[in-house]
């Protein structure tokens, strides 16, 4: 979808041991694949690991996690020297989303703020039957520029509707459907790299004090900074499709049946994807 939309390259931000696998099963397809200007796709992989992390800050030897989406797409700084998306590997966002951001990113400069995107979804089309889910909330102002990202970490359909609880079900607080959601999938100048370098020490300082096991530099989270100190703008562009993902395994089916029931349809893609 996205190199129909019009993208020519492809960035996989992976454990380094995950190398061989994702080049197998997607990497080398993709690079395979011709850009819509004629161009050959081209694929780069980005390893998530601590030897991005300055010296000053030791990681505890109990530390798994990695650090967050932030601390992700700053590992691919050096494959990106261009305005970029960035997405879920694991979602489904739908033709339309990329369509959307690639001519917002293609006619929209940098000038006395940073113009940065992101592709709202309407929550009716992002839920699951099978559980909570976790969503930011999206705030807008009258120009359709995001004000605020709350998150909300459980929403789930709840009697005649969509309701999100903050004290394990205690009580229940009503959304309306067409409330737009963040899914993560945003859209930035080059300018994003250097401010998500500049945040990490401090990040890291407050992670090492508070939080040194599971503490996360979160991608929302540096782009809402910018957008309270005035540094940038994020436009909402708002797709209606809708998303899929595998929030838990009884999602599995619902996902598989919903891109088989595509391409009998004829819509969007042919039976046979990668050829």
């Amino acid at each position: 979808d996205a190199i129909r939309a019009g993208f020519t390259k492809v960035v996989f931000i992976i454990k380094p041991e995950m190398r061989e696998l994702v080049e197998t099963l997607c990497g080398r397809r993709v690079a395979g694949m011709t850009a819509a200007d004629g161009s050959p796709v081209e694929v780069c992989y980005a390893y998530q690991d601590f030897s991005s992390v300055p010296a000053f800050y030791s990681i505890p030897t109990e530390r798994t996690k990695p650090f967050g989406t932030g601390h992700a797409v700053l590992c691919a700084r050096s494959c990106v020297g261009e305005p970029f998306i960035v997405i879920n590997a694991d979602d489904y966002y739908g033709p339309d989303a990329f369509v959307q951001i690639y001519d917002y990113l293609t006619t929209h400069k940098d000038d006395d703020v940073y113009e940065y995107c992101m592709v709202g979804y309407q929550l009716k089309n992002t839920v699951t039957e099978n559980g909570h889910v976790a969503r930011g909330v999206c705030e807008l102002d009258d120009k359709g520029f995001l004000k605020k990202v709350t998150e909300r970490t459980k929403i789930m359909h709840h009697e005649d509707g969509i309701a999100y609880t903050e004290d394990d079900g205690e009580s229940w607080t009503q959304l309306p459907e067409d409330t737009i959601v963040s899914m993560n999938f945003w859209g930035f100048s080059k300018s994003m790299m250097e401010e998500l370098q500049s945040g990490l020490p401090a990040f890291l300082k407050q992670a090492l004090a508070e939080n040194p096991l599971k503490g996360e530099y979160f991608l929302p989270g540096v782009a809402d900074r910018l957008v309270q100190e005035g540094k940038a703008r994020v436009k909402v562009l708002t797709s209606h499709d809708k998303w899929y993902g595998v929030t838990y395994k009884e999602d599995k089916e619902d996902v598989r049946n919903a891109l088989q029931a595509m391409k009998d349809k004829g819509e969007h893609y042919p039976e046979k994807l990668w050829k």
